[in-house]
C-alpha cells in the first residue's frame, strides 16, 4: 500500500477525473500529517478537501493521519455495505469504511468505482486508527469562520444532517464540512465502541 503526500501548508495538486495518471506530487512515500506541520490560525481552521461522487467535502486536518492508495481490504463476514473490511498498517489492523457507499455517493450503475484516484484517508479518531475510502483527495484549504454557514434544517427522519458541521462557498462551488469524528465514533458505526473493547 503506498502512502501519498497530504502535507500542509503545501496544497497537494487537484485530482482531476478525467486525467489518466494520478496527480503530481502524490507519489511520495511515508509522509503523514501531523499538527506541528499544520497552520492553525485565529482566521480559521485548515481542512482537507475530497471528492465523494460528484460533491466536495471537507474534514478537519488535524483528524488526517495520512493518505494512502487503495488496496482491496480484507473482508469480514455480515459486515454492513459501507464496512469493506481490515487492513493491517504497519502492524495496526485498521477498518476501512467507504464513504461513497455510507453517503449513498455512488456512480450511475449504484457502484462505488475504484480507479488510480480513489484513496484510502487514514483518520486518528479518538485515538484509534480508521480508514475512509473517498473517490479522490482535491486540497488543503484554508476557511475562515465567516466563509461558513450553518447546515440547513431539516427533517433527520428525510435526510440525516447529523455529520454535517457548516457548508462554505469557495470559488462558486459548495464545500460541505463533515464533522469525521462524530460519524466514526457515532453508536450507528460501532467502530471505536468495538476497538475500545479489545
Amino acid at each position: 500500500m503506498d502512502t501519498l503526500q497530504a502535507t500542509a501548508p503545501q496544497s497537494p495538486a487537484v485530482a482531476r477525473p478525467e486525467a489518466s495518471s494520478p496527480p503530481p506530487g502524490f507519489g511520495m512515500r511515508n509522509k503523514s500529517v501531523s499538527s506541528s506541520q499544520v497552520r492553525h490560525t485565529a482566521s480559521g481552521r485548515e481542512y482537507l478537501t475530497f471528492r465523494l461522487g460528484s460533491e466536495e467535502y471537507g474534514i478537519d486536518i488535524l483528524k488526517v493521519q495520512e493518505i494512502r492508495s487503495y488496496e482491496p481490504p480484507t473482508k469480514i463476514a455480515n459486515a454492513p455495505s459501507y464496512l469493506k473490511g481490515v487492513v493491517n498498517l504497519r502492524g495496526v489492523i485498521v477498518p476501512i469504511v467507504d464513504l461513497r457507499v455510507k453517503f449513498n455517493c455512488l456512480n450511475e450503475m449504484g457502484e462505488a468505482e475504484i480507479n488510480s484516484f480513489t484513496v484510502v484517508i487514514v483518520l486518528n479518531v479518538r485515538g484509534r486508527v480508521v480508514g475512509a475510502v473517498v473517490d479522490s483527495v482535491s486540497d488543503v484549504m484554508q476557511l475562515a469562520e465567516q466563509m461558513i454557514q450553518p447546515a440547513p434544517e431539516m427533517s433527520n427522519a428525510v435526510v440525516d444532517t447529523t455529520y454535517i458541521t457548516g457548508i462554505a462557498n469557495v470559488s462558486d462551488r459548495l464545500l460541505i464540512l463533515m464533522d469525521i469524528e462524530s460519524l466514526m465514533s457515532s453508536s450507528e458505526m460501532g467502530l471505536i465502541n468495538s476497538l475500545s473493547e479489545h
